[in-house]
């Protein structure tokens, strides 16, 4: 890994997500890096005539400066807030189950491989440098339910330099014998051992105000796979450590939901299920949301819970569309999975695709409709999602869901530098992106070069792919990317 050692600054395009309704553009913006990598300043519109003055009044002079050509430009990294690292093996198979099936007859089988150590070294060394040469710099990561695996996976997440939350899933009843935990009690050991090793890796500093980059996090698979006593004493663990992130599945599929009401039937729904142990609150992860009702929705709002948004895999098992834009307008926290292997890709720009075209559909199946007064209060509902909406959900949106929108998910003084060095010239190689054109930026005005970044950054979110990314920085370290040297 190459580290920045000292204030490096970067000279070019930013574009920086603000909001579900907009993103800044600053066509040539310097900004700064410190030593431990986190930003240090940010100034925006420097033209080139003044660029000296400006660093002169940063102190800066002496800096190395990395400028970025025209083509190149910034944004925040990306951030999947629901992937199953061992699945990522029968990625693109299986899509004529669902979700029941699909489990039975593809995953628990692929998953079970890692039991063998050497298996789960070699292979998760491959998954997670394809997921960080995706793009995405924060990861929330489903192990196996193998103890061992799953400290590999910790491992080489850590070695990598990626920022990613870690769990072993929790299961004990309705798998396969072969792929199963004997006992709640030897799920929960496991467990708090997993908590100590990954924390171990990385401890928190007692000066710093952010997070150690691999952190763990309670992963219960789903209230299907988990006891009664099980899902206990998780809650008892999470009660009694008020950080730990918690993930899990909820709502993805009928099927799945009409099993969960009969394994539960004291429970006032899916959701009352986390909430009845203890496991729905501020930092609980919940992936898909294709079918809440309305007490639901009003429940993971008040445990102020959030929700991770799968739309590939949701079109892939023929689970349902997420309405997503219900959920935005009842402030609910909300990010972009790619949840591998049921999505069948591991990138975020796939997420964002397939958000946009669920989007459509949903507006498309009501035509807008509905009573006036609720078309009138329904900012996102049953319509398309614009750009800075999609650019919103894979970073800030993902930031919070994972509770870090303090830390990542955006540039600001002070935040760590999570981000993508992003290139559409055709030297990257993708047919699919039409590179520049030939208009002059020199002799462009400002307003006219912002109108062209944006131009290349919806053409990045709906037609990029990995050869358009050039450099991926996780806490300030380059990582990954296209030209990434292993």
């Amino acid at each position: 890994m190459e580290s920045i050692k000292k204030s490096c600054i970067f000279y070019g395009a930013v574009i920086n997500p603000k909001s579900l309704q907009s993103f800044s553009v600053s066509p040539q913006c310097l900004l700064a890096v410190d030593a431990i990598g986190n930003i240090d300043w940010i100034v925006d519109d420097v033209e080139p005539h003044t660029l000296q003055d400006v660093l002169a009044s940063k102190g800066c002079i002496e800096s190395e400066v990395i400028a970025l050509r025209e083509g190149e430009f910034i944004i925040p990294g990306f951030i999947d807030t629901h992937t199953h690292a061992p699945q990522v093996p029968n990625m693109g198979t299986g899509g004529q189950y669902e979700l029941l099936d699909w489990l039975e007859n593809v995953t628990f089988p692929t998953e079970a491989k890692f039991s063998d150590v050497n298996f789960a070294r070699e292979t998760y060394t491959s998954v997670v440098r394809r997921v960080i040469d995706s793009g995405t710099t924060t990861c929330c990561y489903y192990g196996s339910l193998h103890l061992e695996a799953t400290k590999i996976l910790a491992d080489i997440v850590y070695a990598f330099g990626q920022r990613a939350f870690v769990g072993k899933c929790n299961m004990n009843r309705h798998c396969p014998g072969h792929y199963i935990e004997p006992s709640f009690e030897d799920s929960v050991a496991d467990t708090q051992t997993l908590i100590s090793y990954i924390r171990s890796l990385s401890p928190q500093q007692d000066n710093s105000s952010q997070e150690p980059l691999v952190q763990p996090i309670l992963t219960p698979r789903f209230a299907i796979s988990c006891t009664d006593d099980l899902l206990s004493s998780l809650g008892n663990l999470a009660s009694s450590d008020p950080k730990l992130r918690i993930q899990t599945h909820i709502s993805e599929n009928k099927s799945e939901i009409s099993f969960t009401r009969e394994l539960f039937p004291s429970a006032s729904s899916y959701a009352g299920v986390y909430d009845m142990f203890g496991l729905l609150r501020q930092n609980t992860i919940l992936a898909h949301a294709v079918h809440l009702t309305e007490d639901e929705i009003d429940l993971i709002k008040s445990k102020d819970a959030g929700i991770s948004h799968c739309p590939t895999s949701n079109f892939n098992l023929s689970s349902g569309i997420a309405p997503v834009g219900v959920y935005l307008d009842k402030g609910i926290k909300v990010g972009l999975g790619t949840d591998v292997s049921g999505g069948f890709n591991v990138s975020i720009l796939n997420a964002i695709q397939n958000a946009s075209v669920a989007a459509k559909v949903c507006s498309l199946q009501t035509g807008n409709s509905g009573s006036e007064s609720s078309s009138m209060s329904a900012i996102y509902a049953n319509k398309q999602l614009s750009i800075p909406s999609l650019f919103y959900l894979a970073t800030i949106g993902g930031a919070a869901v994972c509770g870090l929108e303090n830390q990542v998910g955006s540039f600001a003084t002070g935040k760590s530098f999570d981000a993508l060095i992003v290139n559409v010239r055709d030297e990257a190689g993708n047919p699919t992106i039409w590179g520049l054109d030939d208009t002059n930026f020199t002799n462009l005005s400002i307003e006219d070069k912002k109108k062209h970044l944006e131009g290349w950054l919806e053409r990045f979110l709906f037609c990029g792919d990995d050869r358009n990314i050039e450099r991926v920085y996780v806490q300030g370290t380059f990582v990954g990317g296209r030209t990434f040297r292993r």
